[in-house]
């Protein structure tokens, strides 16, 4: 759990400040009275309870010289820990607040959006510090679950249950869940969530980002419902210089820093698809009830048990299920070989939603369509799986 600290004059932005990290970050905030100004750091590391700090604001409302100063000797005294000025940005100040050693600038009028944002990147930043502190015999964190969202054939809703997915976990794990668009030359990952990314899969793979998971974190996308997106090339000639191995490799960095990788990979079982099966630990399997869809996904499944590459975690969706089609869950089961473990009923929810943006498990949505995701997130989340007695739900009924 994230600490923070706020020294402020103004009660609104301290209230903004309790919401933004009381959300997705599950932070805790301190407050230190502006008067009298803290002498040094000893006078507010004094009054720390619990957890260590990580992120220290400093402003609205004081001297700007002032607050300059006591984030000069922060940065001397204790590196790790991340400051941030709130104030209004002009080129004296910039510099100013560069030379002192702070870590980013934010406007104080910000909504709370914007210094969730700004919280969780000076947080990420005190991570890195802490880990350059840190013995180097410090055993490391268990690698995330990669769970990669795929389908054969397109149209089959596929990027819908993988954003849906990745809103979900970042409910069970906030600002620990990163969704990767691989699907290198038509992803739409961003746009269907309305954001528009710095920076994409096609800087994640080379400099310093292939080097270096701190960089490669800059790269990545904040969403406001609290996980991280990496996007999809904006060119999509840009694909042609992705390789399976770079595809492989940001994988494995990702695993390393995050609980849960949700990748929408793209159709068909090309040279992207197959490197992220090698290193997925999950598989969702996404066909629509038709018979296309279907006998695309069985030979699929066939030709990946062939060459060895299933992944030991195996979901599969049945999506736009309906009873009018005239076909059965039993008839899709038969012809697959395997078991529909979570069935998404046909609503017009869906198409409203990706119309807006704005997944269906962002908002306290109860149609089906919702309850289904649902179902689906449950077959990730460490307290159902850890109920002995209560098994995860396999399939919900066509209404």
């Amino acid at each position: 759990m994230s600490r923070f600290n706020v020294v402020t004059t103004v009660p609104d932005f301290e209230r903004r400040v309790r919401a933004a990290a009381g959300g997705n970050l599950t932070g805790t905030v301190q407050s230190i009275p502006s008067v009298p100004f803290p002498a040094g750091p000893e006078e507010i590391l004094a009054r720390q309870t619990g957890e260590p700090l990580e992120v220290l604001l400093l402003g609205p409302g004081i001297p700007v010289d002032k607050a300059i100063k006591l984030a000069s000797v922060f940065d001397l005294m204790y590196p790790e820990i991340s400051v941030i000025l709130v104030h209004e940005t002009t080129e004296t100040v910039a510099v100013q607040a560069m030379r002192s050693g702070v870590r980013d600038l934010l406007g104080p009028d910000s909504d709370i959006d914007a210094i969730r944002v700004m919280l969780e990147r000076a947080s990420l930043a005190a991570a890195s510090r802490r880990r350059g502190l840190t013995p180097p015999n410090e055993p490391a964190r268990e690698a995330g679950r990669v769970i990669a969202v795929m389908s054969p054939k397109g149209g089959v809703g596929k990027t819908t249950v993988s954003t849906n997915l990745a809103i979900g976990l970042g409910k069970l794990a906030p600002m620990s869940v990163v969704l990767v668009d691989f699907d290198v030359q038509f992803g739409d990952v961003a746009s269907g969530l309305q954001l528009s990314p710095e920076h994409t899969l096609s800087d994640a793979v080379t400099g310093a980002a292939s080097n270096d998971s701190m960089v490669l974190k800059a790269y990545l996308t904040v969403h406001p419902a609290g996980i991280y997106v990496l996007a999809a090339p904006l060119n999509p000639v840009e694909s042609e210089h992705i390789n399976g191995d770079q595809v492989g490799h940001v994988l494995r960095q990702l695993a390393a820093e995050f609980a849960y990788v949700v990748v929408d990979s793209s159709p068909g079982l090309g040279e992207h698809v197959l490197a992220t099966l090698e290193q997925a630990s999950d598989v969702v399997w996404v066909c629509g009830m038709d018979v296309p869809s279907i006998k695309g996904l069985r030979a699929g499944l066939g030709l990946l048990h062939e060459i060895g590459l299933v992944p030991s975690g195996r979901h599969v969706v049945l999506n736009f299920a309906d009873k009018f089609t005239g076909l059965k869950v039993q008839d899709v089961e038969e012809t697959l070989g395997v078991p529909v473990d979570v069935v998404i009923p046909r609503s017009r929810e869906i198409p409203l939603s990706t119309n807006r943006g704005v997944p269906l498990l962002q908002e306290n949505v109860r149609g089906g369509a919702a309850k289904g995701m649902r179902k689906l997130v449950a077959r990730f989340d460490p307290k159902v799986l850890a109920k002995p007695q209560k098994k995860v739900h396999r399939r919900v009924e066509i209404s």
